[in-house]
């Protein structure tokens, strides 16, 4: 099983894991076969990306990030800076966030 960013999600995908909120209560259990409404409910909790049973470890080729532009990996940058204008950028969580988020519109970029 592997890692599938929501947007990514299809129906008739089935979990590999539970899905749980920020607080740790379950959203859906493991086995769910996703269906649209499902699709709904883990983008109105703020699911980012859920492990699908039969992928890849990885969601994104890890030579990827490695393979990306620096001046377009800096304009990403600066379109996704307003939306962490109020965190401590300099927090090891919030720089993984930040490093997910442009490697995830890259992807997005390159399909």
């Amino acid at each position: 099983m592997g890692k599938i960013y929501t947007d990514n999600l299809a129906p008739g995908m089935t979990l590999g894991a539970d899905v749980r909120d920020r607080s740790g209560r379950l959203l859906l259990g493991s086995g769910t076969e996703l269906s649209e409404r499902h699709l709904y409910i883990l983008k109105t909790w703020g699911v980012v990306e859920v492990d699908i049973a039969g992928t890849a470890e990885e969601s994104i080729d890890p030579s990827f990030e490695k393979s990306i532009d620096a001046t377009i990996l800096a304009g990403i940058e600066k379109d996704i800076a307003p939306l962490f204008r109020y965190t401590d950028n300099s927090h090891p969580a919030i720089k993984e966030l930040m490093r997910m988020r442009i490697l995830r519109e890259a992807d997005h970029a390159n399909h």
